[in-house]
């Protein structure tokens, strides 16, 4: 009975898997994917005080402002390859909002094609506008209200 218990839940958690890994190509693509929507894309990793404190914000906007497309780029496959931290995370703060996990080890490769503004620092924000190519980058943390501002000044 225990085997097949045990095999189910590999099996439930491998479905449930609420994160996609991805590498920069991917990333890239979404960062200029057209869009009707504004796109906020936040970089954070749970080992980031800042990051976690400031998550509820995002998953705010993105429930209440359906022009707005939220996702969450976790950094911490950079530090650790076991992307599981990253899934508890996200199953016991219930997060809503599109979590991606960025998988790539050399961070002074990929930062300057992410965004040339962006020092590595974590948290960090890009706000888009798809449709006008507007952009802002935030390399700090965000406090309430802030996201909300920045958006309208790109719209």
């Amino acid at each position: 009975m225990m085997k097949y218990l045990s095999l189910f839940l590999i099996a439930f958690s491998a479905a449930a898997q609420p994160a996609k890994i991805v590498k920069l190509p991917e990333l890239k693509a979404l960062l200029n994917a057209p869009s009707d929507k504004i796109q906020v894309i936040n970089f954070w990793a749970t080992w980031c005080a800042p990051c976690v404190k400031e998550l509820p914000l995002f998953e705010k906007l993105g429930q209440e402002y359906p022009n707005v497309k939220v996702t969450l780029v976790s950094m911490d496959l950079d530090l650790d390859p076991n992307p599981d931290k990253v899934y508890r995370f996200i199953a016991r703060k219930k997060i809503q909002s599109d979590v991606l996990i960025l998988d790539e080890k050399d961070p002074n490769s990929y930062i300057d094609q992410i965004d040339k503004r962006w020092s590595g620092a974590l948290p960090a924000t890009i706000i888009i506008n798809p449709k006008t190519g507007q952009r802002k980058f935030i390399g700090r943390e965000l406090h309430e209200g802030e996201l909300e501002k920045l958006i309208a000044e790109i719209q």
